[in-house]
C-alpha cells in the first residue's frame, strides 16, 4: 500500500473494513485478538498516511440513486454497491478496487478502471 500513496479511504470504506474483520470473528475464521490486531494495523496505517482519508462527498446519495435507476435492474446492484461506486465518481476516481463482482460490473459500466 505504501507504494500507492493516493488510495482513498472514506468513512464508508472504513466502516466496511471494520465490519468485514469483525464478521470473521462471528464466522469463527478469526479470533477476537486477531481482529483487534488487524484493526490496530488499519488505525496505524491511517495515522501514517498510507490511506488518504477523504470525506464522504455530499452528492454521493443522489448519484447512488441515479446509478440504481440506470443499472439496478440489469446488474442487480445493492445499495452499498451503488454507494461505493457513486462515491468514487464524486471523488473523480480513475481506478476502483473491489473484491465484489457486482461493484466491479457497475464500476466498469460507468467507465471506472477496475484492473489491479
Amino acid at each position: 500500500m505504501s507504494l500507492r500513496p493516493d488510495v482513498w479511504l472514506t468513512p464508508l470504506n472504513r466502516a466496511e473494513i471494520v465490519h468485514a474483520v469483525i464478521l470473521h470473528v462471528f464466522w469463527k475464521k478469526a479470533t477476537q485478538s486477531e481482529a483487534d490486531s488487524a484493526l490496530k494495523v488499519l488505525d496505524r496505517d491511517c495515522a501514517a498516511g498510507i490511506w488518504k482519508q477523504v470525506i464522504f462527498p455530499v452528492g454521493t446519495f443522489a448519484r447512488s440513486i441515479d446509478l440504481t435507476r440506470k443499472y439496478g435492474s440489469t446488474l442487480g446492484v445493492r445499495t452499498l454497491d451503488s454507494l461505493h461506486v457513486a462515491c468514487a465518481l464524486e471523488l473523480k476516481a480513475e481506478r476502483f478496487w473491489t473484491f465484489d463482482d457486482r461493484q466491479a460490473r457497475l464500476a466498469e459500466a460507468v467507465g471506472l478502471d477496475t484492473s489491479a
